[in-house]
C-alpha cells in the first residue's frame, strides 16, 4: 500500500511506520512507536546527520514564522504538522510572541499526531487540529473547523514544511500548492522546506535514505532549487529567495556547523 506523508499511526493493524512518527523520532520526541524507532534508526544510518537537518528545519520554520508575522500576518495554516512539540517553539507559540492573538490550524493526516495535537491544545481558542491530506486541499480550504478560525479574505501565512518531498511528480504536488495559493488573499506567505542531499552539499546523496521509506511505500523525492522555486509561482520570494536551512535570515545562534544544516530548499513567498 502506497502511503503519503504522516498517514497510519504505528499501532495500526500493518505495524507500518508513520512518516510523522519517524519525524518525531528525529526531533528527540517521545511519541513514535517501535516501528517508527526502528525505520528512524535504519533512516539515521543511512543518512548521518538527519537528526541535524530536522532541527534545522523546525529553527528555520521559526524564523519564517516570525518574519511573517512580523509583517503582520496573524493567520497560520500548518499542513502536515506532525506531532506538536510539548515545550514552546511550535507555530502558534513563536507567532504570538509578536502576533498576542494569532490563529492557527494545524493539519495532518497521521490520526495518532491528530489526537496529541488536540490534546496539548485543549482549551485554546484560536488553534485547531484537523485531521486531512496535502492532496485533498479542496477538503481542506472547506473544512468547517478550520474556517471557523482562519479567514481566507485576510492574509494567511501557509506553512509546508517538510511535507512535498514525500509528494510524487504524478500526483501533482504544484498544482496543489497552486489551488492552495489560489483560495488565499494577497499579501498572504507560503512558508515552505523541501528535502535536498546531494555529496557537494552533504557528502552523500539521497538513495540509501530513499530506500528506506521505499521499504514502507513512501518514495521520497529529492527536488533541487529549480522543480522546489515551482511552487513560488505566483508569489515573490523575500530576501534571501531559496537558500538552504541554515543560511535562511540565520539567527546568531542558528546552527551551521554540520553539513546537514545545509541541507534542503526553503523560502518564503508573499502572493502577488
Amino acid at each position: 500500500m502506497e502511503r503519503r506523508p504522516d498517514q497510519t499511526p504505528a499501532e495500526t493493524a500493518d505495524h507500518t511506520p508513520s512518516i510523522a512518527g519517524m519525524y518525531d523520532v528525529y526531533a528527540g520526541g517521545g511519541h513514535g512507536h517501535d516501528p517508527d524507532r526502528e525505520a528512524a534508526d535504519a533512516a539515521l544510518r543511512a543518512l548521518p546527520g538527519l537528526d541535524i537537518a530536522v532541527r534545522a528545519n523546525r529553527a528555520f520554520l521559526r524564523r519564517a514564522v516570525r518574519h511573517t508575522a512580523r509583517l503582520g500576518i496573524g493567520q497560520f495554516l500548518d499542513i502536515g504538522s506532525g506531532y506538536l512539540a510539548e515545550g514552546p517553539g511550535n507555530i502558534h507559540d513563536v507567532a504570538r510572541d509578536i502576533v498576542p492573538d494569532a490563529r492557527v490550524a494545524y493539519v495532518e493526516l497521521d490520526a495518532g499526531a491528530v489526537d496529541h495535537n488536540r490534546a496539548l491544545l485543549d482549551g485554546d481558542p484560536h488553534a485547531v487540529a484537523v485531521q486531512g491530506d496535502f492532496l485533498k486541499t479542496g477538503d481542506i480550504l472547506t473544512d468547517p473547523r478550520i474556517r471557523a478560525l482562519i479567514d481566507l479574505d485576510e492574509p494567511v501565512a501557509v506553512s509546508l514544511a517538510a511535507i512535498l518531498h514525500f509528494i510524487e511528480d504524478k500526483d501533482d504536488p504544484w498544482g496543489k500548492v497552486a489551488e492552495l495559493r489560489d483560495a488565499l488573499a494577497p499579501n498572504s506567505a507560503l512558508i515552505l522546506s523541501h528535502a535536498y542531499v546531494t555529496p557537494e552539499r552533504t557528502g552523500t546523496g539521497p538513495d540509501a535514505i530513499k530506500d528506506v521509506y521505499r521499504a514502507f511505500g513512501s518514495q521520497l523525492q529529492n527536488r533541487g532549487p529549480d522543480e522546489t522555486g515551482r511552487f513560488f509561482d505566483g508569489f515573490t520570494l523575500v530576501e534571501p529567495g531559496l537558500t538552504n536551512m541554515a543560511d535562511w535570515r540565520p539567527d546568531p545562534d542558528t546552527e551551521t556547523g554540520h553539513p546537514m544544516s545545509h541541507s534542503g530548499v526553503v523560502g518564503v513567498g508573499i502572493k502577488d
